[in-house]
């Protein structure tokens, strides 16, 4: 008997945000993800990305000035991943905290050289289990196929891919999957794309620069090159969720066709066929 009154309420919220289907099309301009869908399509994300807006909660971090089209486009790109799926998907959190720029955590961190430090380094972004997402706005800015050493990276994506994985038993590239998945192919699928990627990282290692535990991942721009996905994806299975899903979004056809069963379970999940669209 209530479900009436929560949809008048609903539509009531989405009215008094003001936002325009051409307002989003402004704010969302240039973005190749949304070129890729029909009018149709658009128009559902659209109108998901409104309902977004009304049930969950921004906040500015370190006094950002968090204007409305910053808000509607960081709703759209935090909808593309759940399009097929529905809003319920993101119940179990509420607020998304946006900075202008990087943030720095408030807890110890121990650096390379083995100092603990009061504050980690800079950050994009983070999802806390239970908690906020956090954001920043000129990361945000800098989303694309080949933003992350010419790599595909979204920051929201990656951080919403987080929550997505969360739902089951924290992160670790297990989300809950749909009925005639199977979590066994899953685990099968990403698990050898994994040591795939990482046995090609070892290998570089060894013949280009020795003993390679003494190394880490980043900054190799030669070893950048030779993989599907950012480095990045490779520090845990969290990661590697997150980050193929970024990829699955920002560049399909790469990751299609590099890991093309790690495309798939994620086609399945998402249920879509970004690389089809194209």
């Amino acid at each position: 008997m209530f479900e009436p009154i929560k949809h008048w309420l609903e539509h009531r919220h989405i009215q008094q945000l003001g936002f325009t289907r051409p307002d989003w099309d402004a704010v969302n301009a240039g973005w190749q993800v949304l070129e890729r869908y029909s009018e149709a399509e658009r128009q559902q994300l659209f109108e998901l990305t409104l309902r977004f807006l009304v049930h969950k909660v921004f906040a500015s971090g370190r006094d950002f000035e968090l204007a409305g089209p910053i808000c509607l486009k960081v709703a759209t790109m935090a909808c593309v991943p759940i399009l097929n799926l529905g809003l319920s998907w993101y119940d179990d959190w509420q607020t998304l905290i946006v900075y202008e720029g990087d943030f720095r955590p408030k807890r110890p961190f121990r650096g390379d050289d083995g100092v603990v430090h009061e504050t980690g380094p800079g950050l994009s972004g983070e999802a806390w289990q239970r908690g906020p997402v956090i954001l920043s706005w000129e990361a945000i800015q800098h989303c694309g196929p080949h933003v992350r050493s010419g790599k595909a990276g979204n920051v929201v994506i990656h951080e919403l891919a987080h929550k997505l994985d969360m739902l089951k038993q924290g992160a670790n590239c297990a989300p809950p999957l749909h009925k005639g998945m199977s979590a066994q192919q899953w685990h099968d699928v990403f698990e050898s794309a994994w040591l795939q990627l990482q046995g090609l990282v070892f290998h570089y290692h060894d013949f280009h620069q020795g003993k390679a535990h003494k190394h880490g991942l980043h900054g190799e721009s030669a070893l950048h090159g030779m993989l599907p996905i950012d480095l990045y994806g490779l520090t845990s299975p969290a990661e590697f969720f997150a980050v193929c899903s970024e990829t699955f979004f920002e560049a399909p056809v790469v990751l299609k066709q590099a890991l093309p069963d790690v495309y798939e379970q994620l086609g399945l999940f998402y249920r879509q066929d970004p690389a089809a669209l194209l």
